[in-house]
Parts: C-alpha cells; sequence; structure tokens
C-alpha cells in the first residue's frame, strides 16, 4: 500500500512539474509544436554542424540534401527565442555559414548556365574572292 502512494506521489508531481513546463512555455510565446520540433532541429543541427565541418566539397545531391535540411532546422530555429538556443550558436552559424556558401556556387553555376545558354554565336563573316 505504501508503494502505491509514493507511485501516486511520483506521478503528481511529474504531472505538476510537465504542467509548469508548458504553463512557462506558453508564457514566453512558444508553442509547444514548434518547441518539440526545436528539439528534433537541435539533435539535426548537431548533425549538419559536423557535416559542415568535415566535408569541403560536396557532389550536388548531398549539397541538395544539406540545403534542404538546413531549411527545415533554420525554420525550426527561427520559432524559438534565441536566448533558449544561445548555446548552440556556434554550431548555428557553422551551419549558417556552409548554407550560404553553398547557395552562392549554385547561384553562381546556374547564372553562368543561364549566360551559356543565351549566348550567340559568332560567326566570322565569309570573304569572298569575286569582290577583290
Amino acid at each position: 500500500m505504501t508503494i502505491l502512494a509514493i507511485v501516486f506521489i511520483l506521478l503528481m508531481f511529474i504531472v505538476i512539474l510537465v504542467s509548469m513546463s508548458v504553463l512557462q512555455m506558453r508564457n514566453a510565446g512558444i508553442k509547444i509544436k514548434d518547441f518539440m520540433s526545436f528539439i528534433k532541429a537541435n539533435d539535426s543541427l548537431d548533425k549538419l554542424a559536423i557535416f559542415a565541418k568535415r566535408y569541403d566539397k560536396m557532389s550536388p545531391q548531398e549539397q541538395v540534401i544539406y540545403l534542404a535540411e538546413a531549411e527545415k532546422m533554420f525554420e525550426a530555429f527561427d520559432k524559438i527565442p534565441e536566448s533558449v538556443w544561445e548555446e548552440e550558436h556556434d554550431k548555428y552559424n557553422a551551419v549558417l555559414e556552409k548554407y550560404r556558401d553553398i547557395k552562392v556556387m549554385r547561384w553562381n553555376e546556374a547564372r553562368e548556365y543561364e549566360l551559356s545558354k543565351n549566348l550567340k554565336k559568332v560567326r566570322p563573316k565569309e570573304i569572298r574572292i569575286d569582290t577583290l
């Protein structure tokens, strides 16, 4: 009987702690769904930060995957106040810098392709022998 009372007290304590944390998040203007996506994005941030440091040259497929994952992570971090994740700021900046580098590189490649596609081929004028 005492074990059952202890379990009940512990369950009530856990419920009170969870409800207080939910109340604090709501008071801070954070939705529970956003906070859960932030937790997942924080794990993704760790993986992307390691990936950004390790790989200088990525294949086009790896770049697309990196960009997509980074965008999801940025979106989740934007919904949470920066004071909550200020410890992760260095990793966030490393991922952001690599993201910008890839975006600029891909933009330059696309621009070069468009310019090469729009160029008109120059043909030399024909020299007529009969006019000489």
